[in-house]
């Protein structure tokens, strides 16, 4: 069975699930995450990309437009809660399009630069396409968007929100969260993709992690491997104190940790330097990766091939949990403290 050459490069040779994972290198992926390469750059601002395209956004706005999309901080919804902390894999938190009649040409220039500057230049056309496959409409027809607070306020945010999607833009105004609290991505190009994942844009992630599988010992695999895949939305970070299946990572060899280290590097890659910074710091600041545990979900392995579609890295303040079956659905929430306010998941 063939893996179809990654989006954007054509001219890569097919090569099976099995032969890709034994023969790709183990090397990090560029400058390290985890080695401090990217503490040359601080952590997201009020002044960064993404953010002062919001603030250009929000001071245009109409008074009858705010009364629409901009909330008070802690504006509870009737249904959802606490609004600017509701996370889902498939929701509108407000109901105009960003390409709709309800938004001037400018402001959906705007509200495009503020969401592809969340990603670094190399994902910025694979997050519009996956918006885009994922609703067969085109870009912005089909999320939406929420401000919460305002810019120059102590705290501001902007969430971002549709079809496998919830990404956030605070400007680093909440304390110890990444990301800007937790984030949900997806895609799905066909809805039962398969065991290869054809044009999806985040399996390389899996193909990366799987990488760890394979230079696992007997004893270890049977420690890494957990029968049941855990609820999706259940990411609420644990502290010190919490049970974290599958093997603990302090357990592996140096050159195991590597391969841990490279494939984290792999996943921060989507993110803008600002993101990945504050990732690497929060990931330092709970203890590293030798905090953490990496979990093989038997449940859901399409193929039954132990090329591994569910998987989990999970530590005090961290976890990342990418559920491959039918098609993908990545659940983040990382902070460098289990103490705070974004720290629990609702539908």
């Amino acid at each position: 069975m063939s893996r179809q050459s990654s989006y954007g490069d054509k001219n890569t040779c097919e090569l099976s699930r099995r032969q890709f994972l034994t023969t790709a290198s183990s090397a990090a992926l560029g400058s390290s995450l985890l080695c401090g390469a990217s503490q040359a750059t601080a952590a997201p601002s009020p002044n960064s990309a993404s953010e002062t395209a919001v603030k250009a956004l929000y001071d245009s706005l109409s008074e009858e437009q705010k009364k629409v999309v901009a909330f008070d901080w802690d504006y509870v919804h009737p249904k959802r809660g606490l609004l600017r902390t509701h996370t889902s894999n498939n929701w509108r938190i407000t109901k105009p399009g960003i390409v709709s009649d309800f938004f001037t040409k400018q402001q959906q220039t705007l509200i495009r630069e503020a969401y592809t500057s969340l990603f670094s230049r190399d994902w910025q056309a694979k997050m519009i396409r996956q918006c885009e496959e994922d609703t067969r409409k085109p870009w912005g027809e089909q999320q939406s968007i929420a401000l919460f607070g305002a810019p120059g306020d102590d705290k501001f945010e902007m969430v971002i929100s549709g079809r496998h999607l919830t990404v956030r833009a605070d400007g680093n105004t909440q304390a110890h969260v990444a990301l800007g609290g937790p984030r949900v991505h997806g895609h799905g190009p066909k809805f039962n993709e398969g065991p290869t994942h054809p044009d999806n844009v985040f399996w390389p992630q899996a193909l990366q992690a799987n990488k760890i599988y394979e230079m696992l010992s007997g004893t270890q695999r049977e420690q890494a491997r957990v029968a049941k895949t855990p609820v999706e939305h259940h990411v609420a970070l644990q502290g010190d104190g919490g049970t974290f299946t599958g093997i603990p990572i302090a357990s592996l060899s140096a050159d195991q940790k590597k391969v841990v280290e490279a494939t984290i590097d792999m996943l921060a890659a989507p993110y803008r330097d600002e993101d990945r910074s504050e990732i690497a710091a929060a990931l330092k600041q709970q203890g590293g990766i030798d905090k953490c545990s990496l979990a093989f979900y038997q449940q859901g392995d399409l193929g039954k091939d132990e090329i591994w579609d569910n998987w989990r890295i999970e530590g005090p303040s961290f976890v990342w949990y990418f559920r491959g079956a039918p098609h993908v659905h990545i659940w983040i929430n990382i902070a460098d403290s289990s103490d705070v306010e974004l720290n629990a998941q609702q539908l």
